[in-house]
């Protein structure tokens, strides 16, 4: 069964575009929360990322990842695909 990854967004967001583009290249489905302009999602999104407000935020399997150089540096240690197929 593939990891269950959610990553919160802006449309415009270049680290958000390029989290997305990892994951893209990857093979990964996910679910992309777009918070454009919703404070009420920004919140809750923070509530998860224990306070984290900065976009993306990234979650697998409901674990918080962090944003777009936490993935990208979790893939350059070859941890991230160990986590995607859990």
């Amino acid at each position: 069964m593939p990891a269950k990854v959610e990553i919160y967004t802006w449309k415009t967001c270049p680290f958000c575009i390029r989290a997305k583009h990892l994951l893209t290249q990857k093979g990964v489905q996910f679910t992309e929360y777009s918070i454009d302009g919703d404070e009420g999602a920004r919140n809750k999104m923070a509530q998860r990322a224990n306070g984290g407000r900065s976009l993306p935020q990234i979650f697998i399997n409901d674990c918080h990842i962090g944003g777009c150089d936490d993935i990208h540096a979790l893939d350059a240690q070859g941890k991230l695909d160990l986590l995607l197929k859990q």
